[in-house]
């Protein structure tokens, strides 16, 4: 791996692999500042790929798979079988490289089911085309509330967790949760609810969902940007962590307080810079729009749509 890519094997004393509790390996893109997580059923050879990551340089409109095949690389020297490609929603700043693991390592693409709210404000927003299908369809698993797969042996719960997107959910294996952009460190506090369909008391109930589970619960991030203080990138806490002390939410603070906050800190902040080809790769469980024309592939920027 390159000193801008940082891998964690995420182990915890009493862990009890026996009963359903994952192996988890974090890899960390600091150029994104996203997670990619491996995640191992200790039972057998199988595991998921949650939140994969394709490079993108905005400036030359340039793709690699760098990122994409240190995973895979991970994968062929561990011998593992991926059975699901997931997503906790669709990303707005990075691009997914979910088919291209899918594709090589034979896995089905999974999301949450109100994908297609998503696909149907940004297909507008883009102007996709009539080609372009607004069902989830792209996907091999749309996940509502309260579904459950399996990934070899472990058994996966799905909690339908909106606010940062309307299709954000969190995959609960055993004594983890992978909480996409939900939750941050709890120096760091919660995700933005700017965007299209996103709405901080919907975050609110959606992060109580969470902090619901076992104290014990890891939690597992799908960002850190380093707190100011803090020296290393972090991206696992517990529930426990984050209710006792998480700035936006922790300590017992009430729907109220956390939406004025949410909103007053949203509006100042600026659009992710991946925002326009992330979400218009995204919205297509990671592909490319279709050639046009001449055979070529372009990504469109909306003049004072995304403001």
């Amino acid at each position: 791996m390159s000193n801008d890519i940082i891998v964690k094997q995420h182990k915890r004393a009493g862990v009890d692999t026996a009963s359903g509790d994952p192996e988890v390996t974090g890899i960390f893109d600091v150029a994104t500042n996203a997670v990619c997580y491996i995640v191992k059923d200790a039972n057998s050879d199988s595991c998921a790929v949650i939140d994969s990551i394709l490079d993108f340089d905005m400036a030359s409109g340039s793709i690699t798979t760098r990122f994409a095949d240190n995973i895979l690389s991970e994968i062929k020297s561990r011998n593992l079988n991926v059975e699901w490609v997931l997503e906790s929603h669709v990303h707005a700043d990075h691009l997914s490289a979910a088919p291209y693991i899918a594709k090589a390592s034979g896995g089905k693409l999974g999301i949450g089911a109100r994908i297609d709210e998503v696909q149907r404000v940004f297909g507008k927003v883009f102007n996709a085309g009539t080609d372009f299908q607004m069902d989830g369809s792209q996907f091999d698993g749309l996940f509502k509330d309260g579904d459950t797969f399996n990934i070899g042996n472990l058994s996966v719960r799905v909690i339908h967790t909106p606010g940062h997107t309307p299709a954000c959910v969190t995959y609960v294996i055993g004594d983890a949760a992978f909480v996409g952009d939900t939750l941050f460190m709890p120096d760091f506090g919660t995700a933005r609810c700017d965007f299209p369909g996103g709405d901080a008391s919907e975050l609110y109930k959606s992060i109580h969902k969470v902090l619901a589970l076992p104290d014990a619960t890891r939690l597992f991030l799908c960002h850190d940007y380093k707190a100011p203080g803090r020296d290393e990138f972090c991206w696992e806490s517990t529930v426990g962590e984050e209710k006792a002390n998480n700035l936006h939410v922790g300590g017992g603070k009430s729907m109220e307080e956390f939406v004025e906050f949410r909103t007053k800190r949203d509006a100042q902040l600026s659009m992710p810079k991946l925002i326009i080809p992330s979400i218009q790769v995204n919205m297509r469980a990671g592909n490319m729009p279709p050639p046009e024309d001449d055979g070529e592939t372009y990504l469109k920027i909306p003049i004072n749509r995304m403001t």
